[in-house]
This record gives C-alpha cells, structure tokens and sequence, in this order.
C-alpha cells in the first residue's frame, strides 16, 4: 500500500500572482512594459487587515479613474485569499496591483506577497527635496523621483526623504506620510499628497478619542514651531528625530534639557498608537 503523496510546499516568496494563478513568463510581461496603472499596499495579520475597506476603496477609485472601469472589492478579496494560500501564509506584506493592457477591456489584477513587515523602531531622520508628486491622490508603481530622491536621501546618512514643493511646502515622505504636534494638536500638512490608509485610520482614531488632528500648511522654515514629527504607512508609525538640521525629539536618549518635549512626545505616539489599534482588523 503506497502512502499519500505529500502536499505542495508554498511557493517561495516573493510570490506573485496575475488574476487568480500563479504569474507567467507572459503574465510578468504587462507590469514590465505596459506599468500604466495602481496598487494598494497592506499588512495582513492572521488574516485580517486594518483599514481593509479603504483599500478596496482606494483600488476602486483609481481604476475607475483611470480605466473608466469598476474594479470589485470581493474579487479582490477573493485574488488576496488566493494568493496567501498558495504562498502558504496567514501573516504577510501584500500589494495588488491594477493594470489595463492596450486592447484589453477588464483590468488585470496583480497580487504579490512578501513577509510581514514593521516599520523599524527608534527616531527617523529626513532629508527634504524639491520634488512633489504629479496625480498625487493616486497610489502608482514605478515612481522615479520618489526612488531617486530616496536614494539621495540615504547616501547622504537619511532614512527617508521629505518631499516639497515650491517655497519649502511640505507634502509627504517618499513612502510615508508625515505629522506633526504643535503642543495641542496633530497636524497634517495641508497640500497634495496621498492620503495613506494608516493616516486616515489616525484621523479617524484621533477624533473618535477627542482628539481631532487637523490639516495646515507646513513650510520647512516654519519647523521650529513644532515639539515633534512622525511618519506613517502601512507597515507603522515612527518618530522623527530631524528634519535636515531642525532636530525634534523623539522618546530616544533624553538630555535634561529635552526631557520634557522627550516625555511629551512619548506620550503624543502612545495616543496615536492607541488611535491605530482601535480600527478593527477586517477578515478578508
């Protein structure tokens, strides 16, 4: 009597599908040369992802915007699930992916998936640069400047880059989006940028505790006025301990004379982090 064959070892990662199977020679073709399109990128845990409807929302209205095509949320759903199994994992780092070939009239929907990822712990340091997004309201792959920009940044000994418009507006981080607290109050800047889903969960958190962030123009001559910073995405929250040479404080090694804005701005990221954790992890 001959055994059962064993099952299929998951497939190794980074793993990448194409509307439902695993991706081909010709599949990998259509983001290699026809990268037009969108993505949403989340964090699964067990199964479950915070913020879930807001991605779905977000693919659905780039598609349309872009395509003038609907893009289902519970196809989606559907091609995540999939994925996950054949990759052999419940906690992952997953990003989907529309695009709309030449001569093609449904989107195709690419999903890859890498393990969990966490934003690493200790302050962040950022560099600015004068480049601002074009469509920023739109998440795209394939982002040179944001790349290039980042890249400078890190040679340069920075984590990330801040990127600004004219005048020294700020907008975003290259892969974050940034706050502010001006003593009473978590403040976003107030120009385009993509609105993340980890920032809209803060809002939402934020004002169903009392406390409401609010939306103003940041300019980097104007950071002085601020006792501390933070970024956020999908894979978390971090302090900011400089912005080029405009030092902030960020819960690390205190000095007595910043101890208190230390202590403020501990406490300032044990509210946001509190604000994050009360949106529920929906089950895909």
């Amino acid at each position: 009597m001959t055994s059962a064959p064993p099952p299929p070892l998951p497939h190794p990662l980074p793993y990448v599908e194409m509307d439902g199977h695993p991706a081909t020679e010709d599949d990998l073709r259509v983001p290699a040369l026809f990268g037009f399109g969108h993505f949403t990128a989340l964090q699964v845990r067990d199964r479950r992802v915070r913020g879930l409807g807001l991605h779905l929302e977000r693919l659905a209205g780039a598609n349309r915007e872009l395509f003038q095509l609907p893009l289902d949320g519970g196809r989606v759903r559907e091609l995540i699930r999939g994925a996950l199994d054949r990759a052999g994992l419940r906690d992952a780092s997953v990003r989907v992916h529309g695009f709309l070939p030449p001569g093609e009239s449904r989107t195709r929907v690419m999903v890859t998936v890498r393990e969990p990822a966490a934003m690493a712990p200790g302050g962040r340091s950022l560099m600015s640069v004068p480049y601002a997004r074009a469509v920023p309201h739109i998440k795209r792959p394939g982002e040179f400047g944001q790349t290039y920009y980042g890249m400078l940044a890190a040679r340069a000994g920075f984590d990330e880059a801040l990127l600004t418009a004219p005048g020294g507006v700020v907008t975003e981080g290259a892969i974050t989006n940034i706050g502010f607290w001006d003593g009473s109050s978590v403040v976003w800047p107030d120009a385009p940028a993509l609105t993340g889903i980890t920032m809209a969960l803060l809002e939402r958190g934020l004002a169903a505790a009392g406390e409401p962030s609010v939306r103003r123009a940041v300019t980097l001559d104007g950071l002085g006025a601020y006792r501390g910073a933070f970024i956020c995405n999908s894979q978390g929250m971090a302090p900011v301990r400089r912005i080029d040479a405009v030092e902030f404080a960020d819960g690390g090694e205190a000095t007595p004379e910043g101890m208190e804005e230390m202590e403020e701005m501990e406490g300032v990221m044990g509210r946001l982090e509190a604000a994050y954790a009360s949106a529920p992890a929906e089950l895909l």
